[in-house]
């Protein structure tokens, strides 16, 4: 027993990097079997004993390399690729052929690769996948396998499950209903969990329910690999996912995280409502970007001043992301003066496709809309919501992109020193403005965020680096906390204490370059202290199972990571 105590088959946590491991497939995997096994296979990089003792010798060129090597020509090709699906497709297929050196290179090279096996590049895989698509990745739950769903996860080699990321495929990124082709978001998000929190590959599952789609085009193609029809909705869905998360709980215990990911509106809010109270679920897209977006917020705090209770909260969409954000930055504001959360909320302002979300259209209102709905006229467009309501922090979630024009973001530039922008919707074409419209239309003074990454920008002579509000800075690290602490519920104090360890991170250093996140370079150890302080939370709240509690928990968040180093085998 190792890592967190729970059985590491695989010798994948850095607790066991120094121990010699047995390659178990079903068998001892050796020959030609060891080379096509994606968790064992070392390429170039098998000594001469290995060899010998698995039976290689003449199935591989006598050269031996290292894993060092092997990096650095992998990362010289994937250069020379000037198409990024050319790269995704590239990495998709090392991570299929040797999965350790797959992460080594998404660990070495995270600033470069991120964009490669997540967004914006992902998005376009999404839309091609059928084209695109090699071999299962993951599992395919369809309405075909209604009462027969525990016998589907049955099918899936590993057993030890922590993490699975599901989705259904109907809002992927912003790019609307791409049906079973989602599947490269679970795909890429469980590669970050490995990569970037340490969760190990063989503890994560990603799954696509596949109900249908509404998505013509993808109806008539004839490379589409999912089924072709309609969506099920109301009861025949509901049903679905019941039984969904019925055999899940069966199958892999009450302690595996469920991530929803790119659901609807219309079913994510339910299904959150629904299931946090029976399993442990989290939805990325309703509390991840919320809690990363706090953390910038915090950040942003140190460098306009104030407290969040000082500031006033206008968004653009009224979504998962923006009523996830605004719900959690009232939550904090509630938690750091004690004020009522009703009270909180009247600090947050959102403008929804039919304007201000106002008192007035209150009872014609989405549920998860309501209570931000404040006294106030009609106001039908933006820019006549930032002249009204005058908020010192703008955020666009609206997955419309050129939504934050020169008049709206000058406005914001006429009553505030440091007008804080952040244009969160991804990928890059879908953002309400780019860096260097915000930095140039307030001459220099925006603290600039988004959701994509933005080259560095110039003006005036001063080089301006945006931040990057990337949800991947959160939910790795969120999971390993789960995970490590055997967490039975996700309760909203542990987002907050993702925020507040997240913004911890920035350095002054980071200030001083106009930086209100951390770089990605220092991810791993930014996850670990985000696992720390959320696993203290579920300990603290009597929601963690695995016991006793360790006295230094980044010590042992680091522990139980996943390293990519290859293993010395018998």
């Amino acid at each position: 027993m190792a890592g967190g105590g729970v059985e590491d088959t695989y010798g994948e946590d850095r607790a066991t990097e120094d121990q010699l491991i047995t390659p178990w497939s079903f068998s001892v995997a050796s020959g030609y079997t060891l080379l096509r096994d994606p968790r064992h296979n070392k390429g170039l990089a098998f000594t001469e004993a290995e060899r010998d003792a698995h039976y290689l010798r003449g199935l591989l060129p006598p050269s031996i390399v290292s894993q060092e090597l092997q990096e650095k020509k992998l990362m010289h090709n994937l250069r020379n690729y000037t198409v990024p699906l050319q790269r995704y497709i590239a990495m998709m297929d090392l991570q299929e052929r040797n999965e350790r050196l797959f992460y080594k290179l998404l660990i070495d090279n995270v600033e470069e690769l991120l964009p490669v096996v997540y967004t914006p590049t992902v998005g376009e895989a999404c839309q091609k996948y059928g084209s695109i698509y090699r071999r299962p990745q993951g599992l395919y739950i369809s309405l075909k396998d209604k009462g027969k769903i525990l016998e589907v996860l049955k099918n899936w080699p590993e057993r030890s499950i922590q993490v699975i990321v599901v989705t259904d495929g109907e809002r992927i990124l912003g790019l609307g209903d791409l049906g079973c082709q989602g599947m490269g978001i679970p795909v890429g998000k469980l590669s970050l969990y490995t990569a970037l929190g340490g969760v190990r590959p063989s503890a994560c599952l990603p799954i696509t329910i596949d109900v249908g789609t509404n998505n013509e085009s993808l109806l008539n193609d004839e490379f589409y690999i999912g089924l072709k029809q309609r969506r099920a909705t109301g009861e025949e869905y509901h049903e679905l996912l019941e039984e969904f998360m019925t055999a899940v709980k069966q199958n892999y215990g009450e302690k595996v995280l469920v991530q929803f990911e790119d659901f609807a509106n219309h079913n994510a809010f339910d299904l959150l409502a629904k299931y946090s109270k029976s399993h442990l679920v989290f939805n990325d897209d309703i509390q991840g970007t919320a809690s990363v977006v706090l953390a910038g917020l915090i950040a942003a705090l140190k460098v306009v001043g104030g407290t969040l209770a000082d500031h006033t909260y206008l968004f653009l969409g009224a979504g998962e992301a923006g009523t996830g954000i605004a719900e959690l930055i009232a939550l904090e504001m509630s938690k750091q003066t004690e004020i009522p959360i009703n009270d909180c909320r009247k600090k947050v302002w959102l403008v929804d496709s039919r304007g201000l979300i106002v008192e007035s259209r209150k009872e014609s209102l989405q549920h998860f809309k309501q209570p931000f709905a404040h006294e106030h006229e009609p106001v039908k467009t933006l820019l006549e919501a930032v002249q009204s309501i005058k908020p010192t922090v703008l955020i666009g979630t609206s997955g419309v992109g050129k939504t934050f024009t020169q008049e709206v973001v000058e406005a914001m530039a006429t009553f505030n020193e440091k007008p804080v922008i952040f244009a969160l919707s991804n990928p890059t074409s879908h953002s309400e403005c780019t860096a260097e419209e915000a930095y140039t239309w307030t001459k220099g003074r925006a603290v600039f965020a988004s959701g994509s990454p933005f080259d560095a920008v110039e003006y005036e002579g001063k080089a301006y680096v945006p931040g990057q509000s990337n949800n991947a800075y959160i939910f790795p690290g969120f999971g390993l906390g789960v995970v490590i602490s055997g967490a039975i519920r996700v309760h909203d104090d542990m987002l907050l204490a993702a925020s507040e360890a997240l913004a911890e991170q920035v350095s002054e250093d980071n200030f001083a370059r106009g930086l209100i996140f951390p770089p990605f370079t220092n991810i791993r150890k930014i996850s670990a202290h985000i696992a720390a302080k959320v696993a203290a939370k579920a300990y603290e709240l009597g929601l963690a199972s695995r016991l006793p509690r360790p006295d230094d928990l980044v010590k042992y968040a680091e522990s139980c990571m996943y390293t990519p180093a290859y293993r010395c085998y018998r």
